[in-house]
Parts: C-alpha cells; sequence; structure tokens
C-alpha cells in the first residue's frame, strides 16, 4: 500500500465543483438566490489559496516571534468575530472575550503543545498552528453561543443567574455532540488527514483522542470565564430595562 499523500491537480480538484455547481443550482431554481453562497464560496477558494501561501512561508521561516505574532492575530481575531451574534455589545464585551479566549484557550494550547506534545522547539509551526487554530476556533464558537443565548434569556426576563447557565449548556451542546458522534457517526478532520497521509489508524486515533479533549476543555473554560468576566458590563447595558441581576 503507497503511503505517500496523492498530490491534487487543478482538473482533478476542479471535480469537487461539480457538485457546489448542482448545489447552487438547486438554490437558483428553489429562489433561494446564489448571490450569498457565491461570495462564501469565492472568499473561501481566496483565503484557502493565500493562507497556503503564507503557512508555506511561515513554516519555512522557523521563526518564534512570528509565531507568537501569528497566535495573537488569531486571538484578536476569534475574539472579535465571537461576538457577532451581539453585535450591538461587541465593543462593550470585547475585553471580556479576548480574555476568556487566550485564558481558556491559551492554558489548554500551552498544555497540548508542551505537556502532552513536548514540541522542539516549543513553536514547532507545523503543529502549533493547526492546533491553535482548532483551540481558538472552537473557543471563540462557544462563546458566541454562549453570548447570544444569556442576551436572549436576559431578553426574556430570565435572572443573571438562570441565563447564565443556559447560555453555558447551550454553548457546550455542540461540543458534548461531537463527543458522542466521533468515530460512530464521522471521522474529525485531524484522525481523516492523518489516515490520508499514510498514518496508522491507531495512532491516528490517539492524536483524535487528544483533540477532542482539547476541544471540550477548550470550550468549557473559555465559556465559563467570558460568563464571569462579562456579567459586569451586562449589567451596565441592562440599565436601560434588563434586569441582569440576580
Amino acid at each position: 500500500m503507497e503511503d505517500a499523500v496523492l498530490t491534487l491537480s487543478l482538473p482533478q480538484l476542479s471535480l469537487a465543483l461539480v457538485p457546489v455547481a448542482i448545489t447552487l443550482l438547486i438554490l437558483w431554481r428553489w429562489s433561494f438566490g446564489v448571490g450569498n453562497p457565491l461570495y462564501a464560496l469565492g472568499r473561501m477558494l481566496a483565503q484557502l489559496l493565500l493562507i497556503g501561501y503564507v503557512l508555506a512561508w511561515i513554516f519555512g521561516a522557523g521563526n518564534g516571534v512570528l509565531i507568537v505574532l501569528v497566535l495573537a492575530i488569531m486571538l484578536l481575531a476569534s475574539s472579535w468575530i465571537a461576538l457577532g451574534t451581539v453585535k450591538e455589545n461587541r465593543r462593550r464585551l470585547l475585553g471580556a472575550s479576548l480574555a476568556s479566549i487566550v485564558l481558556g484557550g491559551g492554558f489548554t494550547l500551552a498544555l497540548i503543545t508542551q505537556g502532552v506534545l513536548q514540541l522542539d522547539p516549543w513553536y514547532l509551526p507545523r503543529y502549533m498552528i493547526p492546533l491553535a487554530g482548532m483551540v481558538f476556533a472552537n473557543s471563540m464558537t462557544a462563546v458566541s453561543l454562549a453570548a447570544e443565548r444569556l442576551y436572549a434569556e436576559l431578553d426574556h426576563g430570565l435572572d443573571w443567574s438562570g441565563a447564565r447557565h443556559a447560555a453555558y449548556q447551550a454553548a457546550m451542546i455542540p461540543v458534548i455532540n461531537s463527543l458522542f458522534a466521533v468515530g460512530l457517526v464521522s471521522l474529525p478532520g485531524m484522525m481523516t488527514g492523518q489516515i490520508l497521509s499514510g498514518v496508522s489508524p491507531l495512532v491516528a486515533a490517539r492524536y483524535q483522542i487528544m483533540v477532542m479533549c482539547m476541544i471540550f476543555a477548550s470550550a468549557g473554560i473559555s465559556t465559563a470565564l467570558f460568563l464571569a468576566l462579562c456579567r459586569r458590563h451586562v449589567m451596565v447595558g441592562a440599565g436601560t430595562g434588563r434586569q441582569a441581576g440576580g
């Protein structure tokens, strides 16, 4: 069995656009509109092609300062995007969002890369950047869900304690569902990628266990920190009518 990764040529890759075109046709015929999907697809193509070149350059540079800069950009972007569900309160909550992802996601990433994997050097790009992307993106999604649910529950008259509880539960549902489904319904990205690259499925399974623990912890810690740090800001914003105390 050949272990080398199969190289995709552009003509081969273009075949993947056939079902995409079918889906766009369905959207058009059913009057859903294709403007937003086309924009999303175009943006996806541009972003992935660009990041491919950027990562190739970063991996070749082997510079710890550069990796720290990349991580900082990822943290700032994820903290801002996480608050897209509560845009009217974005600036007020940005500090809480950033601190929660830095502390919750950063702690988890440091433990995995320096304790579990023991990277040498500590910033080894081909491990650090993909794992950081998983951690920060997962923390971002959890914080985003928590923020949206928190404000929704407070708007419906729930007290702070009840709203916080509901928000935390909502944020953790996707992560917990992924724990139930992994290996039974789906083979996650890292495990699939490693198997495709020729790594033993047993080794790939160990890495995936590490990743699932990392995802669960980063979401749980970051969300708890966000809900703790944002209370003062939410209560200040509630002065015009929302009862946030309790």
